[in-house]
């Protein structure tokens, strides 16, 4: 009797619940926090590329920018013996391709399977002037892009072949999505190949796989299906010093 008493008063719980629940409205779902990009989307045309694809070519009118949605780009220029160098990696979320002068100084590349979003270069200055969020937030890309453009130059006129390996992933962490559940490692998605980070480098194939060899071995890093785990990011910052610089 007291079991049917019970089960009985949970059946009317229930049916009151599911009242209450109709009557209730919904609880609005927390948005995304908005991007000052998103002002730019209106002007926005997506586009794949396949892995190797060029997306614009040195002297190229510079009439739009881009925004990496999935995979990444390389900007590459060759030098006076044309010999390739990569300048920089674009990886999702980043903005390239505004330029102060009217024609591309670099080439672009995908170097992997690789979607992008392309807004007209006219419609971004004109909505930058309008919404401050927006201008705000393309300054920060030209000196965050500045300050990479140092740190390279210093990176490769000063540093070790092993400092370099080391900064370079460490760059990598440092621009990957922040991920709370881990206090110390990180996995690192590497798009690109060892022949693209030695270019970027300025060192061989070689030099780079026995250097990220070396790191695995001493279980800096640890290899991933798409690039690399660092486990103990003190001992990464600290690895190559006294190593030869090529």
């Amino acid at each position: 009797m007291q079991a049917q008493a019970g089960t009985t008063a949970a059946i009317a719980a229930a049916v009151f619940k599911g009242r209450a629940d109709r009557a209730a409205p919904p609880t609005p779902a927390r948005p995304a926090a908005a991007s000052p990009f998103d002002a730019l989307e209106q002007f926005g045309t997506r586009r794949a590329f396949r892995r190797g694809q060029e997306v614009y070519a040195a002297g190229d009118p510079a009439d739009r920018c881009y925004r990496v949605l999935s995979g990444g780009v390389r900007a590459v220029g060759l030098d006076e013996e044309g010999r390739r160098h990569v300048a920089e990696f674009f990886l999702p979320g980043d903005l390239f391709g505004l330029e102060a002068a009217d024609a591309r100084h670099l080439s672009a590349e995908a170097v992997a399977d690789t979607v992008l979003v392309w807004y007209p270069r006219r419609a971004v200055e004109a909505m930058a002037e309008r919404h401050g969020a927006l201008g705000r937030r393309l300054r920060e890309v030209a000196l965050q892009g500045l300050r990479r453009a140092h740190e390279t130059m210093f990176l490769l006129g000063r540093k070790a072949a092993g400092e370099r390996v080391a900064a370079f992933l460490l760059e990598m962490a440092e621009r990957a999505p922040a991920d709370p559940c881990r206090a110390d490692g990180a996995r690192v998605a590497l798009p690109m190949t060892r022949a693209d980070i030695a270019d970027h480098l300025g060192l061989t194939i070689e030099t780079v796989s026995r250097n990220m060899a070396r790191l695995c071995r001493d279980g800096t890093i640890a290899a991933t299906k798409r690039g690399v785990e660092i486990r103990d990011r003190r001992a990464l910052r600290g690895f190559g010093a006294g190593t030869a610089k090529h």
